[in-house]
């Protein structure tokens, strides 16, 4: 059943919630939409929606730069968003919320600053093949211009992070940093998020999590997850594009220089220098994503209120389904097996290409994405250099969709066959 959860959970009114989201009431080619691509960015409810116009409405104006009452409001608004965001994570202070343009900016910020700021050659960065691009290609800039270290953790065949080799890879006691996914935006995969950062913490190494997939299925506390950077951005998870988030420990954020220079990250501008702002502002140069974060902030309000644990349960009822389903189409193959996963799944059929399969789809009203999901490494890890296909669900999928796109995959290995 459609919203199925664990004991003690209420279920999800699917069919409800579905009516907050205007664009799925659509057709495409004459066929109901299927939007199973959510985890390349979500669909918006008409709360975020509502929220972003009636700002630009009644209370837009420049933020933290003037003393009248539009610039007022709309500061107090940005602010409050910081606050939501620092709840929603468990953060222990606002100011440890630093607003980015997405999570990508987030963690080239980390990268340029932290980097170059505070690790010191003949130190070295650690992450993942699973790793997105974004969490891939900035240290490997880092490398390449400081000397640091990049070294790079397995994947098991069954796609989880292979600790054995984390561990080797920590074991000589010069990594600054391990900077991992939270969860695979190609596998699915949810990491073992504390246990990674234990382990990076008794090698001396501090910890970043690329939360962009996970904070959107699952709840997030940075406390007890015992990270020392959290990422994520605010249009998968139901919000706008143009803003994503840094978390940082304090203490962290204030050994760090600033990423960007400009307006608002100051104190003081000098004829031969500059004292920059504390932080969050210090790393918040230029005008910021002032309606995005009033987006983002209704967002956050939104899931809260249907309830994290209940997301969830749900999306884990999805998964358990269509791994049934998915696994019982000749010809079709998953790309991992971790034991815990969310609800991302990538899959090649037998003679069809990932494109022509996903534009075969499309004519059955269903959008997934082909291509390698930005990143490729791991692609290759599992010999998938060609890429794959991936049908990635959001709080408003339901078991329906999923038959609708199985029995679609059956009609297509006819077709290609």
């Amino acid at each position: 059943m459609d919203g199925a959860l664990a004991a003690g959970t209420a279920p999800l009114d699917v069919a409800r919630i579905r009516q907050d989201f205007p664009i799925l009431r659509q057709t495409v080619r004459g066929r109901p939409l299927v939007f199973l691509d959510s985890g390349a960015s979500a669909q918006k409810p008409r709360a975020v929606i509502e929220a972003m116009v009636r700002q630009m409405e009644t209370a837009y104006a420049n933020v933290h730069r003037g003393a009248y009452h539009l610039s007022e409001a709309a500061t107090a608004a940005y602010e409050a968003a910081r606050a939501a965001v620092a709840r929603f994570l468990n953060a222990r202070d606002p100011r440890e919320i630093v607003f980015t343009q997405s999570s990508t900016g987030a963690i080239n910020l980390v990268a340029h600053s932290y980097g170059r700021g505070v690790l010191k050659p003949g130190q070295a960065v650690l992450v993942s093949e699973m790793e997105h691009h974004a969490n891939f290609v900035p240290w490997q800039m880092l490398r390449n211009d400081t000397g640091i270290e990049f070294r790079l953790c397995r994947v098991t065949p069954s796609g989880e992070l292979d600790l054995d080799d984390l561990a080797a890879k920590l074991a000589d006691g010069k990594v600054g940093l391990v900077a991992v996914t939270h969860m695979s935006n190609v596998l699915g995969t949810v990491t073992p998020a504390a246990r990674i950062a234990r382990m990076a913490h008794e090698a001396g190494a501090k910890v970043l999590f690329d939360g962009s997939q996970a904070a959107v299925h699952r709840a997030v506390d940075v406390q007890a997850l015992d990270a020392d950077f959290y990422v994520f951005t605010g249009h998968k998870l139901y919000g706008p594009t143009g803003i994503g988030v840094l978390w940082a420990r304090l203490e962290l954020l204030d050994r760090m220089p600033p990423f960007l220079g400009g307006g608002d990250m100051i104190s003081a501008v000098y004829a031969d220098g500059f004292e920059p702002a504390p932080v969050p502002a210090k790393f918040e140069a230029g005008t910021p994503p002032i309606v995005e974060a009033t987006g983002l902030h209704a967002a956050i309000d939104y899931v809260t209120a249907i309830g994290m644990p209940a997301i969830e349960a749900h999306e884990r009822a999805l998964v358990e389904h269509a791994t049934r389903r998915l696994d019982a189409i000749e010809g079709l193959t998953l790309l991992g097996r971790a034991q815990d996963r969310g609800g991302v799944f990538s899959f090649v059929l037998d003679n069809a290409h990932p494109h022509d399969l996903a534009t075969l789809l499309d004519r059955a009203g269903i959008a997934v994405r082909s291509g390698r999901h930005c990143a490729e490494p791991l692609h290759a890890c599992f010999g998938q250099e060609g890429g794959t296909c991936r049908a990635s669900f959001g709080l408003y999928t339901t078991q329906g969709e999923i038959d609708h796109l199985a029995d679609a995959l059956v009609e297509a290995r006819k077709f290609f066959a």
